[in-house]
């Protein structure tokens, strides 16, 4: 019986790529650990860090929601009802009027912390002559877990000069800026994180 030729049978033992069955296993294996290493550690990774993790998207979601609450503030002008821009200032709540969403029409703004949580309360005119008595107002929350303590309120006023503006009834007509500080707990199942969030805001329309 004719032989088949070396080289034939040297070609049936391996795959079309040139592997072996045996060599191409191996390959898989090594691939297959590979995978098993990169998952472990991508799961190591976020298991050791989902708190940083957590912490990060809070402060962000609180820092976004005061830049707003900023931004409001700076822009404080009169009321469509011709309001002062400034309706009340006390420690934990400020209620102002601002354009705050650009429509060319200014809103009533009350920001107000309440059981913990900071609130902002947005409440358009409406009416000929405009009003915002009986308007429905709209309910935003700023941020959640707010630890400022009774010595650490979240409104201080200020006057042109830099002076702080204190009492129980501030003298609205003399606040020319207003500081807010946010103490909050980004986890209250944890040990205590408590970060602090602070910023002046100068109210432009009243130099």
């Amino acid at each position: 019986m004719d032989r088949l030729p070396l080289s034939m049978n040297a070609h049936s033992t391996r795959s079309p790529s040139g592997f072996s069955l045996a060599e191409t296993m191996v390959v898989i294996g090594i691939l297959s650990l590979v995978g098993l290493a990169l998952s472990t550690m991508i799961v190591f990774f976020y298991r050791s860090n989902a708190f940083l993790l957590e912490q990060t998207s809070a402060v962000d979601s609180v820092r976004r929601g005061l830049t707003r609450t900023f931004e409001s503030l700076r822009e404080a002008t009169y009321g469509e009802d011709g309001s002062y821009p400034i309706a009340s200032a006390a420690t934990s709540s400020v209620v102002i009027y601002s354009d705050i969403d650009s429509d060319f029409s200014v809103e009533r703004i009350r920001f107000w912390l309440y059981n913990g949580t900071f609130y902002q309360v947005t409440t358009n005119a409406g009416g000929n002559p405009p009003t915002y008595a009986g308007q429905p107002p709209a309910t935003t929350t700023i941020a959640t877990y707010v630890r400022n303590s009774n010595t650490t309120p979240i409104f201080r006023y200020f006057d042109a000069n830099g002076v702080e503006l204190t009492g129980a009834a501030v003298d609205l007509s003399e606040v020319a800026s207003i500081r807010t500080r946010l103490d909050v707990d980004l986890n209250p199942l944890r040990l205590p994180n408590v970060v602090t969030l602070e910023e002046t805001a100068t109210l432009r329309n009243l130099r």
